[in-house]
């Protein structure tokens, strides 16, 4: 199997089923968008976009996120789950880019990376959305999904982000992670895939008569 040739024939069959490549978190703001992949964790983005607009109602600027009480954090965040470890990790993520980066997210994956309560998957999400950089965001249904498409091996992160990396275009990459979610959710989905009415899967076996998804 030429993952080359899969990997591209997936963007491409991505592009068309999905033209538009949104991220399904809503934000105004670049911090907004860092707090609302924190709260993501372990959380679905349809209850993440419930909560979200309660918090920024009451704490409208990155100031004030930064000065508020965890306990209060907590208290509206509750329905995201792990209310006290993520409204810490808010707080502080606030205060260090408020204080540290004058407000202005950073632009690079080390910088990002050291924003409490940010991981390697986050910050590909804000390198990708907010910058428009290469990104490979590693959630569950890009590793799921990648691992049947026989992408990649690996089950860890990093090592899928790396894995994917070497496959990608580098200018389609956070695309078709946006993409990549769309078709988990719909056909691709973790328990009884719909791959009967797979519009994708015609595309890979033209693409490599040998190929047959791992599911």
């Amino acid at each position: 199997m030429n993952k080359k040739k899969i990997a591209a024939a997936a963007v491409a069959g991505l592009e068309e089923i999905y033209p538009e490549a949104i991220c399904s978190l809503t934000y105004e703001e670049p911090y907004q968008l860092m707090i609302a992949a924190r709260l993501s964790a372990q959380c679905t983005d349809a209850r993440v976009n419930i909560v979200t607009p309660v918090l920024f109602e009451k704490y409208p600027t990155l100031d004030s996120l930064a000065d508020a009480e965890v306990s209060d954090i907590a208290e509206i965040i509750r329905p995201c789950g792990l209310a006290n470890t993520k409204a810490k990790s808010i707080v502080e993520m606030c205060a260090r880019l408020r204080d540290v980066y004058g407000g202005v997210l950073p632009d690079t994956l080390d910088e990002l990376l050291t924003l409490p309560g940010i991981g390697r998957k986050t910050a590909n999400l804000l390198l990708g959305d907010i910058y428009h950089k290469p990104a490979v965001v590693t959630d569950t249904h890009f590793i799921r999904i990648t691992g049947r498409l026989r992408l990649t091996d690996n089950k860890a992160p990093a090592a899928v982000e790396d894995d994917l990396r070497k496959l990608l275009p580098a200018d389609k990459s956070s695309d078709f992670c946006h993409r990549l979610v769309l078709f988990g959710r719909e056909y691709c989905t973790a328990r009884s895939p719909k791959c009967d009415t797979c519009p994708l899967r015609m595309k890979l076996i033209e693409a490599d008569g040998k190929f047959s998804c791992k599911v």
